[in-house]
């Protein structure tokens, strides 16, 4: 197989295990031997000698959600691509789920695990405890894991400073929760309106306690817009919450943008076709997930490697759903200030 390919054995066992990366021409080189020799890999036989499965695992809290199916396509596309296969698992809010798969994982019935946890108060990974080879994607991070993430503060900063450059002062959120995303993203929200010598007006955050989704982000603005004077705009923690609000500003007679500039966060590939086209906190998905999979494979092959925290960068993306506001107070169509 290795001379019909034109490489070493050792890479064609790269290939089929998955375990180092390769170059796509490489790869595809193998894979066509392996076709051609009608090769199918004995997993079983792969596991009793290596002690690995050839599965991973990854833990989502909310695998209903937009962004959680966007996030494991690109999870699984990865995976694939390095050889393996992946269980999808769901944690809620709660670290029981956690703990129950980073027992699997230490019991090598998988031989990986991303998990994404809520709060790091709650999450079961902590330190002093025995972890296998896991990666931690999102707002936790605890430094005896491996951590990908998209830095929250400066993202929900940005995006608001952006509405600040449209010319809005009376600024809403929408999503304040008791979880690490929501602290952070609150966070930059309040730094961006305070570098402007503006308030972080308590009464200009909604809450919404239970989950992030079009549901609650619609009842939650449409309860607030009933004791409240409209906001100038709206940044709300993610595209399924803006999804709620939108439906929620039109059944109040509020035309977006006209009336109030409305922004998300996640860019899942729906946002580009509200009504109107969402602005939104966007970025590389795929460069995500290959990040988070090379640092799961380097701890797998070697768990005493460094501990590593890797940043992805964000971008915002400008569509329709923002005005500027005019020195008359009223609204405009036109490019930022």
């Amino acid at each position: 197989m290795a001379r019909l390919a034109g490489v070493s054995p050792t890479t064609v066992s790269n290939v089929v295990n998955g375990l180092v990366p390769v170059s796509t021409e490489t790869r595809v080189r193998v894979e066509r031997a392996l076709s051609a020799l009608d090769y199918v890999p004995n997993l079983s036989a792969r596991g009793l000698r290596n002690g690995r499965s050839g599965v991973i695992a990854l833990a989502l809290p909310d695998l209903s959600t937009p962004y959680s199916a966007v996030l494991a396509h690109h999870m699984v596309r990865a995976a694939t691509e390095r050889g393996w296969s992946v269980q999808i698992e769901e944690t809620g809010l709660g670290s029981r789920r956690e703990a129950e798969l980073l027992s699997r994982a230490r019991a090598n019935l998988v031989d990986g695990l991303i998990l994404s946890p809520v709060r790091l108060e709650t999450s079961a990974v902590r330190r002093g405890v025995s972890l296998p080879p896991v990666v931690l994607i999102g707002e936790v991070d605890q430094p005896s894991a491996d951590h990908v993430w998209i830095d929250n503060i400066a993202a929900a900063r940005a995006i608001t400073e952006l509405l600040l450059a449209y010319g809005h002062r009376r600024i809403a959120v929408l999503g304040v929760r008791n979880t690490a995303t929501s602290r952070l993203r609150e966070q930059g929200y309040r730094v961006a309106l305070a570098s402007a010598n503006l308030p972080t007006y308590g009464a200009m955050e909604i809450s919404c306690p239970t989950k992030w989704t079009p549901d609650v982000g619609y009842e939650a603005t449409r309860t607030w817009l009933t004791d409240h004077e409209p906001p100038e705009a709206l940044f709300a923690f993610t595209d399924s919450l803006a999804l709620g609000a939108l439906h929620a500003l039109s059944e109040s007679g509020l035309r977006v943008p006209e009336d109030v500039s409305v922004v998300g966060y996640d860019d899942v590939p729906e946002a580009a076709h509200y009504t109107p086209p969402l602005t939104t906190v966007g970025f590389d998905k795929q460069a995500f997930a290959a990040t988070v999979l090379d640092q799961l494979s380097t701890r797998i092959a070697d768990p005493n490697a460094p501990i590593t925290s890797r940043t992805i960068a964000f971008q915002l993306m400008e569509r329709d759903s923002v005005a500027r506001r005019d020195s008359g107070g009223g609204r405009a169509l036109a490019t930022p200030l």
